[in-house]
């Protein structure tokens, strides 16, 4: 059968798909659901199932060696969490990483994206190279700085011009903390200053000029118009970069090898570590799982803190 048409006096096969399913087809809807299909089934597969395995595995007493012989315990794993204060203090390093690193690397970035997208010379040399350290081992990176931050270097003498002392700082419990946000920070800004860039690309230059035309200053075209402008890029960035602050193992883990994981005197100890000791090294996934469980529910709480106080600002 076939279908005739009069206008351009064509014959056409008639299709056998049904109406409805090219219909289906033709909407952006389905397409969409279509290029996504990979990336879900790998999400799926690679986070889902995992993390639904793990929350089976806290309630149960279970050996990483023997999980045949996993047997159900209920909240004990967490009710012993909840009471061990190494839990507590592993907790309280991840916050003082992310509160202090992710707004630094985030301004940084910022500045940085600002300064690259000026027209001057060899931009694109500055922007690999500000973009290379988030692109290098973190292995590599940390080792390199645990140079530059031994005692009596220039690094350490010249912070200790403003009140830190000459000392190796991942050595050091006073200071080792703070040696893995600089790492974090160093590293970070990179991948910062190259989706500030692409963002800083997007701002209509009409917004800029009708601000030119109202007689407002640099500062203001960017509090009142770039800054706005960026605040799903930026939530996007803080989100992304307090994860990944929570997630910091490398580096730590590079700082301790000669050591206990957390080094020194477990300075380091972030809840990732914890995880680390107790689900994998000393083998009880169940406990590791449960505080798998609770790492994923702070990290939770903390994004849907963040949006608040970023929609507030609106």
């Amino acid at each position: 059968m076939s279908n005739y048409n009069e206008k351009t006096a064509e014959v056409r096969p008639r299709s056998i798909m049904p109406s409805w399913f090219r219909r289906l087809l033709d909407t952006d809807l389905t397409l969409g659901w279509i290029l996504s299909l990979p990336f879900l089934i790998l999400w799926a597969w690679w986070f889902l199932y995992p993390f639904a395995q793990s929350f089976i595995q806290s309630f149960q007493d279970a050996n990483f060696a023997a999980l045949d012989q996993a047997r159900f315990i209920g909240l004990d794993n967490y009710i012993n969490i909840l009471q061990d204060k190494a839990f507590f203090r592993a907790v309280l390093h991840s916050l003082e990483i992310v509160l202090v690193s992710v707004p630094i690397q985030t301004l940084l970035g910022l500045l940085i994206a600002l300064l690259v997208n000026q027209k001057i010379k060899g931009k694109g040399i500055f922007r690999t190279v500000f973009f290379l350290p988030y692109i290098t081992s973190q292995i590599a990176i940390t080792t390199v700085f645990m140079m530059l931050f031994k005692k009596g270097t220039f690094l350490t003498q010249f912070f200790g011009k403003f009140g830190f002392g000459d000392v190796t700082w991942y050595a050091d419990t006073r200071y080792a903390l703070l040696f893995v946000c600089v790492l974090f920070i160093f590293q970070q800004c990179g991948f910062t200053m190259i989706v500030y860039l692409s963002g800083l690309q997007e701002v209509p230059s009409d917004l800029y000029e009708a601000g030119e035309i109202d007689g407002a200053s640099g500062w203001n075209k960017f509090r009142y118009i770039t800054v706005p402008y960026l605040k799903p890029i930026t939530f996007f960035i803080v989100s992304v970069s307090t994860i990944g602050g929570f997630q910091i193992y490398d580096q730590i883990a590079a700082i301790s090898r000669y050591g206990t994981l957390g080094s020194p005197a477990g300075a380091t100890d972030t809840v990732v570590t914890y995880f680390y000791q107790h689900g994998i090294r000393y083998m009880n996934i169940g406990y590791g799982s449960a505080a798998v469980v609770l790492f994923f529910l702070i990290i939770m709480l903390i994004t849907f803190l963040q949006k608040i106080v970023l929609d507030e600002k609106e």
